[in-house]
């Protein structure tokens, strides 16, 4: 069951000519509304002002892709107070530009204050709570404005048009390579360490020339290690901490298929279109489920206790990662590589 979108729709006969979208966090939920954007910007005159507001933490992709028309940051880092001041400070320049339409694609009390003072002539904020992919609930949002039907766009360009290019050249990355991310921030989102080990040795004694990469923040960079001693320097590449959020995306564009938990990296996929493979645990797979042909979820919907969002497993014995075996899971990567070839 969907919410009901709040908004006020555009009522004029021609689409509107100044947009401000407003997503602050997190930098996945940020990534995510980047093909529902390009396939809004797609579809209007090439002279439509679109600008985005955003936090410093997650303003990095937004700011090195050729989308927006000018990034307006509010500074602070996880501080509300100091939110609520630069989110003040910035009004004045945010009222400057005249915006005809507010896509408030994060719906909290910092978004709302920022959109008070520009009287919009339409808005629509977005569906934080129905059961279903957040991708799905940024295009009812932007849909429900009546100008335009937005569907998904990976065409999302980088100013630095060799971006990717030139990273795999930095990184010495030969192609075709897999990304995997066990980056599922509690132990009921995490599919253990010698399953990936297990898992890797597979796919390279039946695809010998794929590599493998582990990208991403430090949370992960213990893991990374050992799946860089276990398979070896000229088999896993170890990036963690070596990148910034956008060439973590124009690496992740180029990968043959990442294969991830719940974190950032799985929204990274999604944006850009790679296949991707997703061990999800508790987590709710109606929040992380797009439904794409490129994508294959196994997550925990099928059980009784499934979908449960626990950080520690009431049973006992994390029966919806357990279940999961290196093996089945490589079947599900041939599978998905066979598909989307």
């Amino acid at each position: 069951m969907s919410e009901k979108i709040q908004c006020k729709k555009w009522k004029e006969t021609t689409p509107p000519k100044r947009i401000l979208v407003i997503r602050l966090q997190a930098m996945g939920d940020v990534v995510i509304t980047l093909p529902y954007i390009q396939s809004l910007r797609t579809q209007l005159p090439a002279d439509t002002i679109i600008d985005f507001l955003t936090r410093d933490e997650t303003a990095d992709i937004p700011q090195n892709i050729d989308l927006f028309n000018k990034i307006f940051i509010i500074k602070g880092k996880r501080n509300f107070k100091k939110h609520v001041f630069y989110t003040l400070l910035l009004i004045p320049k945010l009222l400057w530009r005249k915006y005809d339409v507010i896509i408030d694609l994060q719906n909290n009390k910092i978004s709302h204050l920022a959109g008070t003072f520009l009287f919009p002539k339409a808005w629509a904020l977005f569906d934080k709570f129905s059961p279903i992919f957040a991708g799905k609930r940024n295009k009812r949002t932007i849909d429900a404005l009546g100008f335009v039907e937005c569907s998904i766009d990976h065409d999302i360009r980088f100013k630095q048009k060799s971006l990717s290019e030139d990273l795999l050249e930095k990184f010495s990355i030969s192609t075709p390579f897999i990304i995997i991310n066990p980056a599922g921030f509690f132990e009921t989102r995490n599919w253990q360490i010698d399953n990936y080990i297990a898992l890797c040795k597979i796919i390279k004694e039946k695809l010998p020339s794929i590599v493998f990469l582990v990208i991403g923040i430090g949370l992960i960079a213990e893991k990374a290690k050992i799946l860089h001693a276990y398979l070896g320097k000229e088999n896993c590449i170890d990036l963690v901490g070596k990148t910034s959020s956008s060439e973590a995306l124009a690496i992740v564009k180029k990968a043959r298929m990442v294969i991830s938990e719940d974190s950032g990296l799985l929204h990274f996929a999604f944006a850009v279109g790679t296949p991707t493979l997703v061990i999800l645990g508790s987590t709710p797979s109606y929040w992380m489920n797009s439904g794409l042909s490129n994508t294959c979820f196994l997550d925990s919907s099928d059980l009784e206790c499934g979908n449960c969002f626990k950080e520690i497993c009431k049973r006992g014995d994390i029966h919806c990662l357990t279940r999961y075996t290196p093996e089945f899971v490589a079947e599900k990567v041939f599978d998905l590589l066979n598909k989307t070839n």
